[in-house]
């Protein structure tokens, strides 16, 4: 059960996700997180370096969704700039929303890959729908309520991996 929690693939943040690699894999589809995964939770617009990226998707025909827990608002100001497709209120972990945004892509399993910063929605929804998925450090050092509860079980998952030797890159944090 526990390794439905273990990532795929695991990076210090987006922006060693490389359009380039994922294309070369087949990758058409990426369904993203937003909070701590794109930008910090509680900044409201894209940062010129995450503009950046997402060109560089772009230019490589890799198509981006934004799947999200968060409220509407929340997502729309985001998004809406940059003209990204998004699901809010997705109830991450389940994989409704996961499916929604590959028929929104017009991608298959194979051919999407998930990204997010938490163990307990993105990666294991993403595990259980049968995705790829790549789990990022937390791009702030903050969260939500709800997520603070999660971070504290998250850490006593990834200590249990590593006492297994499951992973080897929690240190270089």
């Amino acid at each position: 059960m526990l390794k439905k929690f273990l990532p795929s693939e695991y990076v210090k943040s987006i922006y060693h996700i490389k359009a380039e690699e994922l294309k070369a894999k087949g990758i058409k589809g990426i369904i993203t997180d937003l909070d701590n995964t794109l930008v910090e939770w509680d900044r409201p617009n894209a940062t010129p370096m995450l503009i950046d990226w997402l060109e560089e998707l772009e230019q490589h025909n890799i198509k981006v969704t934004i799947v999200s827990n968060n409220n509407e608002q929340r997502v729309r100001i985001f998004s809406d700039p940059l003209r990204i497709p998004f699901i809010y209120k997705a109830r991450k972990p389940l994989g409704f929303a996961f499916r929604k945004a590959i028929q929104m892509m017009g991608t298959t399993k194979d051919e999407t890959v998930i990204i997010g910063d938490q163990l307990l929605t993105d990666v294991f929804g993403g595990n259980r729908s049968g995705i790829y998925t790549i789990l990022v450090i937390p791009v702030a050092n903050s969260d939500g309520f709800f997520t603070r509860f999660n971070r504290k079980i998250e850490r006593r998952i990834m200590a249990n991996f590593k006492r297994k030797g499951l992973i080897d890159w929690e240190d270089e944090q």
